[in-house]
């Protein structure tokens, strides 16, 4: 496919005796940033696996040295064309709490994939109070218990414990949050957050500055193999199969290129593919994410999540963890608009936004299940029966505290919390979403390979 044509010019291909015209990217030339995690596996593997190239797109892919919020800035600038991005960012930065850019999601890139690692210092404590470090999943109700102990002994003087989440509108904010809030912790004036970008989380609890931390692979493994700590519980223990990251680039971009934009978008779902085709090409991406341009981390780390375990304690073996990464079974690669109202709860749950909005028009203008469609009818991704899905209702979909979630029921989701900070009235929030969707419910099909599947 010669590249520079205009999206008026079109190549012809031919597939089974039928000529098919295909129009071809606008933009050719891209630049994709991404942090240094495990999760930026798919636009890695599209970059070295050839399917951008497929696609008639020639892309640099770029590690962000500067965390999430630098990811933000050049994605609003357009330094960056599309990047590996959390699930929330879209949105708030949409909404206007986090940039004032509109974003969209054009996919999911994964499912799962983090965890919450504890200190030694802090494990121990925990343990004086009940902790079974070995029950699956882990609840917080021993660290509620240290917390009070320290209030007791302190009182004026109490100084909360910290704890580092990777930028305010993260997944990981939420995770912890949300198990620390169901065992009755209020994570804004029980403990202190900080933040800090992925790859010097272990450095900043080996140095005393937290006493644990949530965030992606490898960066709880690496503490764990160093024997500084114990991973205690992972995401998918929280929430099972929670969206993770997303592919994300402006409204703008969508609408100037929108060849481009389905281009990136068969891209990574054939690489999403290739990644659940086999454990070996889990291995050999483990090989390739080792690398000093991509996540700089020792392969013997890299591959404990990659390959289907996960070592949860300093002392002890890894445990199989088939689901840890999901990045195209189970429609791990959809985005689901369900996902991006879900995520919009927690902001108005811990006060982040502070006036009323539509809460569907919002989650449908960011994550465009519809562009999804698109590329993935062409290459016979299997969909979902509907955009919209109930959260925690079946064998590999449920909170830790046992809540459900039902995009018709968001108001009363979102108040139906003990442990919250909201800013709005639960009244002035109804007026404007007096709304419904269709929801329907998926089932978990294992479509590319085994990785990702449950046992």
């Amino acid at each position: 496919m010669k590249q520079g044509f205009n999206v008026t010019k079109i190549t012809l291909m031919t597939c089974l005796g039928y000529s098919l015209a295909l129009a071809a990217p606008e933009k050719t030339d891209l630049k994709i940033g991404f942090i240094a995690l495990t999760d930026c596996a798919p636009i890695v593997i599209a970059k070295e696996k050839g399917f951008f190239e497929k696609h008639g797109l020639k892309v640099q892919v770029l590690k962000e040295g500067g965390g999430w919020a630098g990811i933000q800035q050049k994605s609003i600038s357009g330094e960056y064309d599309a990047v590996h991005a959390l699930a929330g960012m879209p949105l708030a930065s949409t909404i206007g709490i986090n940039g004032e850019t509109p974003m969209v999601a054009l996919m999911s890139l994964d499912f799962n994939g983090n965890a919450i690692t504890i200190s030694n210092k802090m494990v121990a404590l925990m343990e004086q109070e009940g902790l079974d470090p070995k029950k699956r999943p882990v609840d917080a109700s021993s660290l509620k218990k240290v917390i009070e102990k320290k209030k007791a002994k302190e009182g004026a003087g109490f100084k909360p414990f910290e704890f580092g989440i990777v930028y305010p509108v993260s997944t990981h904010n939420y995770e912890i949050r949300y198990w620390m809030a169901s065992s009755g912790i209020d994570p804004d004036t029980d403990v202190t957050l900080k933040v800090f970008p992925p790859p010097q989380m272990v450095a900043n609890m080996q140095a005393g500055n937290i006493d644990g931390y949530v965030v992606g692979e490898p960066w709880n493994e690496r503490a764990v193999m160093e024997k500084m700590g114990s991973a205690l519980i992972t995401n998918y223990d929280i929430w099972n199969n929670k969206p993770e990251k997303v592919l994300q680039t402006t409204e703008a971009f969508t609408a100037k290129y929108p060849e481009t934009t389905q281009a990136m978008i068969k891209a990574v779902i054939e690489a999403s593919r290739w990644l659940d085709e086999s454990w070996e090409n889990r291995q050999e991406a483990a090989k390739i994410l080792s690398k000093k341009e991509y996540v700089n981390a020792p392969y013997d780390v890299l591959e404990k999540s990659m390959t289907g375990t996960f070592q949860y304690l300093k002392d002890y073996k890894s445990e199989e963890n088939p689901m840890f990464n999901v990045f195209s079974n189970n429609y791990a690669s959809y985005p689901f608009r369900s996902h991006g109202m879900w995520f919009i709860t927690q902001m108005y749950r811990w006060g982040q936004i502070d006036k009323p909005i539509n809460i569907k028009e919002v989650s449908e203008r960011v994550y465009r299940s519809d562009l999804f469609e698109k590329a993935a009818k062409e290459l016979n991704y299997k969909l979902p029966p509907s955009a919209y899905k109930i959260e925690g209702i079946d064998q590999y979909n449920k909170f830790i505290d046992g809540k459900v979630f039902d995009p018709n029921k968001v108001i009363e989701y979102i108040y139906g919390f003990d442990v919250k900070h909201t800013k709005v009235s639960k009244e002035e929030l109804a007026k404007v979403n007096a709304w419904s969707v269709t929801t329907a419910q998926p089932g978990y099909l294992c479509t590319s390979g085994k990785p990702g599947c449950a046992k």
